[in-house]
């Protein structure tokens, strides 16, 4: 893909860490990136290793999880096009991956080196907040997480991490606060399948609780979710 293609690619995908960052700036950024294809299930970082290394997904996806002392595998994050991982790479010191990351399908990604990262990050200030407002919404969404678990049902399970995510991470529309969140991501947080998810959901917009579209979440009221028979 050219440098304009890859442009006009990314932009379409508005990005969370290029947010608010002129198109010259950019275009500068995204044609210091190496692009790299993953096939599905190939792991792209490493926990524990050094992290040198910072990654776009341009297509398909990834997902982030960590691998306990006993060799179980949990599930902490999920990255759709547009979505950046890596970022300890662009911390000051010399630091290593918190999780490992693989491919969920065959995904391109773009890949900046730690040294070329770091340079961008302290010639554009914006980025570092990009990052920073990044980081929190990660841990908002942990903090719901914990919440969640110690609720009984998955019923209760999913209002709390919905609730939690509105007052953490929830953006204020007209008709209500809205959330950037997928199915999958509310079924790792409140620790229930996606298809459960989908079933409540569907459930609590039958009723006028919630609205859902792709990718987002609508609360009229969040409060009003905590109300229902749950």
């Amino acid at each position: 893909m050219t440098i304009p293609e890859l442009v006009r690619a990314v932009t379409k995908l508005r990005p969370p860490f290029l947010e608010d960052l002129a198109p010259s700036d950019i275009g500068i950024i995204l044609a210091a990136a190496k692009q790299l294809r993953f096939l599905p299930n190939s792991v792209v970082t490493n926990q524990g290793h050094p992290a040198t290394r910072l990654f776009m997904v341009v297509s398909g996806g990834a997902r982030s999880f960590y691998l306990t002392q006993g060799g179980q595998k949990l599930h902490v994050h999920s990255y759709p096009p547009g979505e950046m991982f890596g970022g300890m790479a662009i911390v000051a010191r010399a630091s290593e991956y918190v999780v490992s990351t693989e491919a969920v399908k065959d995904s391109h990604m773009l890949v900046w080196d730690r040294a070329r990262a770091r340079e961008f990050v302290l010639q554009y200030p914006k980025l570092l907040d990009n990052a920073l407002t990044i980081a929190a919404d990660y841990l908002n969404i942990s903090i719901a997480t914990q919440v969640a678990l110690s609720c009984h049902s998955a019923r209760q399970r999913l209002a709390e991490v919905l609730v939690n995510l509105a007052s953490g991470v929830g953006r204020r529309v007209p008709g209500g606060v809205e959330l950037m969140v997928r199915n999958e991501d509310l079924a790792t947080a409140a620790n229930i399948t996606p298809f459960t998810v989908s079933r409540l959901i569907s459930e609590w917009q039958r009723v006028g609780v919630l609205a859902k579209t792709r990718g987002k979440v609508l609360l009229p009221s969040p409060e009003r979710l905590m109300l229902q028979d749950i």
